[in-house]
């Protein structure tokens, strides 16, 4: 009997460990495919629609924009409607999205797909961390990792087969359409989560975070490393097929650059778990991409895959500490949610002006290797700017104003 007990004890405390964990990785993996699935296809997507190179990178740079709006109004938005409702609408607006794009067919319908989408992936990206937080408040850096690596592997995965699916199908809408199946899904396991009370005890709190230089310096931080991403997106195929490569190919290049991402996503924060000062592998993650971005300017014909493994490896491993650096500095999952929202807000502002400068120094001086050059440029500031993240400033750096 105590056996048959100690077994079912067992089988509900890995329940209620690992189910929370794969609700929070299928919401990880709804965020990306609306950005990924246009660039192995964008080719055949303007000879199609008319649209040119600046148009192109509305694609990637709306829903970024929605990315830093929504999480900044999330103060005072937040107060309309409870989290259960907010995550289940940007995950019906990411759905939505996805379902026009299989029988869409002008370039300007795309563009508003784009901030459809863009939006709901806005909604479900700034409040999933402080989930995260509130579910694995002692193993925030493995749970930030899962989140992370799904985001990235989601994104990679869309990369890879959208080609396959818009050939399979004679359409590139229905590789582009294919993808509200994960936010489907995503609901269904959203609806399912675990019942838990809500915590009210910090609703008086506020961050008086527009004021906060740490703040902004994360946020600064966060956008700079994801503006790489956003052009690897946008652009990355593109500079590929270029170069030569099919649109498969050039797809199949992102799924390179995802496999390492994860890996990058998953191992920095474990790796770093056991420290609280995260600067030596947030410097190893900057260098990284530093190394990979200047072989694409130098080198791209011979190692190219060897240049976006690297770049890979770096954005993963930097986007995942940069959310768990922000988490380190408030303990109160709720206070850290806010935090991180500003972060998200304000980086994704600026992520959504970098691949757009990418796009206007390649209409002007018609080669890829301009954009890059910006990149290294960003990376090596923010090599700077790492050496300011020192564990022992945070609690003066983040000042809570009652």
């Amino acid at each position: 009997m105590s056996n048959h007990s100690t077994s079912t004890s067992s089988y509900v405390s890995a329940l209620s460990l690992f189910w929370p964990m794969l609700i929070i990785a299928v919401l990880a993996m709804t965020l990306r495919p609306t950005l990924t699935s246009t660039g192995p296809l964008l080719e055949e997507i303007r000879l199609s629609t008319g649209l040119g190179l600046q148009g192109a990178s509305l694609l990637t740079v709306l829903p970024m924009f929605c990315m830093g709006v929504f999480p900044l109004l999330l103060p005072w938005l937040g107060r309309y409607l409870s989290e259960n409702a907010w995550i289940a609408g940007g995950l019906f607006a990411i759905a939505l999205a996805g379902f026009w794009r299989l029988w869409l067919g002008s370039g300007w319908a795309l563009i508003i797909s784009a901030l459809l989408g863009g939006t709901g992936i806005a909604i479900v990206q700034a409040m999933a961390p402080g989930v995260v937080k509130r579910w694995y408040p002692q193993r925030v850096p493995l749970a930030m990792g899962v989140y992370s690596a799904s985001l990235m592997a989601g994104g990679g995965i869309a990369a890879i087969l959208t080609p396959r699916v818009a050939v399979h199908y004679g359409s590139w809408q229905a590789g582009l359409g294919v993808w509200l199946i994960i936010p489907v899904i995503a609901l269904l396991l959203w609806w399912l989560r675990p019942q838990e009370p809500m915590d009210a005890k910090h609703n008086s709190i506020k961050l008086n975070l527009f004021f906060n230089q740490r703040a902004w310096l994360l946020a600064a931080y966060f956008g700079l490393a994801n503006g790489g991403y956003a052009c690897m997106i946008a652009w990355l195929p593109s500079y590929a097929q270029d170069l030569g490569w099919s649109a498969q190919n050039s797809g199949e290049l992102i799924g390179v650059m995802t496999v390492f991402q994860v890996n990058g996503a998953l191992g920095a924060p474990v790796f770093s778990a056991h420290r609280l000062d995260r600067r030596p592998w947030l410097f190893f993650a900057v260098a990284i991409q530093l190394i990979g971005f200047i072989g694409l300017i130098l080198m791209p014909d011979s190692m190219m895959n060897v240049w976006v493994g690297m770049i890979g490896c770096g954005l993963g491993a930097c986007f995942s500490l940069t959310l768990t650096v922000a988490l380190d500095h408030l303990s109160n999952p709720k206070l850290a949610g806010v935090l991180t929202a500003f972060v998200q807000g304000v980086g994704f502002i600026i992520t959504a002006i970098v691949p757009y400068i990418a796009g206007v120094l390649l209409d002007v001086t018609a080669r890829y290797q301009a954009s890059w050059f910006m990149l290294v440029i960003t990376l090596i500031a923010m090599l700077f700017m790492t050496t300011r993240f020192a564990p022992a400033t945070y609690a003066k750096a983040i000042n809570i104003t009652h």
